[in-house]
């Protein structure tokens, strides 16, 4: 099993990293949220959950060691696979999760991509308590507030980096645009472009708060 990995980030796409660790370059799926602390050239430190296939060996890091092991207990669930359990943290904070399957949730957890109604309540019967009880204050996460840069290009449309990604995680495209445009100035400085997770992250926060496709 690789628990961890620390090395030195070599490149960041949309949804993975290729972090360098004695001379090899591994490349780890990640959440928006974990893929916009990343910086290129410098050192970092994910906890990480291998998948064995019959053909294929993926690598699945997160930036808290909590949010790897809630990953570990959503796959014990009937039908979530690695890709929703990935979704679901991308969409959820792991306290989150915890209180909207305690509170046996089903609206909040159909704001995952590809979790309907009977998915969300067949995850609530299957995870139960596995997650614990919430180990932190929950950050506000208002639809409303201004939490990214304006999310367009320089052509003023939104980033179709990022509308690609919202529309490869479940969402159709005119849902993701208005995501992009909607999250509103805020997180960049003055004359600096917001990186493309950053928009990608609050965007995803956008719709969580009730927006979907």
């Amino acid at each position: 099993m690789i628990a961890s990995l620390r090395g030195t980030v070599v490149a960041v796409s949309l949804t993975s990293a290729v972090i360098e660790t004695g001379g090899v370059g591994l490349a780890v799926l990640a959440t928006p949220t974990t893929l916009s602390a990343l910086r290129v050239g410098a050192e970092a430190l994910l906890h990480t959950e291998l998948i064995v296939r019959e053909d294929s060996l993926t690598l699945y890091g997160f930036a808290e060691a909590d949010e790897r092991d809630c990953f570990r207990v959503l796959l014990g669930a009937k039908g979530v696979g690695a890709k929703l359990a990935l979704a679901m943290l991308a969409v959820h904070t792991p306290d989150a999760l915890r209180r909207a399957i305690a509170a046996e949730d089903v609206a909040a957890l159909k704001r995952v991509p590809g979790l309907g109604p009977k998915g969300a309540q067949r995850i609530i019967i299957d995870v139960g308590d596995k997650l614990g009880p919430p180990l932190g204050q929950e950050p506000p996460a208002s639809r409303g507030e201004p939490i990214a840069a304006d999310g367009a290009a320089e052509d003023g449309e939104p980033h179709p980096d990022v509308v690609a990604a919202l529309v490869q995680l479940g969402w159709n495209e005119a849902s993701a645009r208005e995501a992009v445009l909607a999250v509103g100035p805020g997180l960049a400085a003055p004359g600096q472009a917001p990186a493309v997770p950053e928009i990608l992250r609050a965007a995803l926060r956008w719709l969580g708060g009730g927006r979907r496709g």
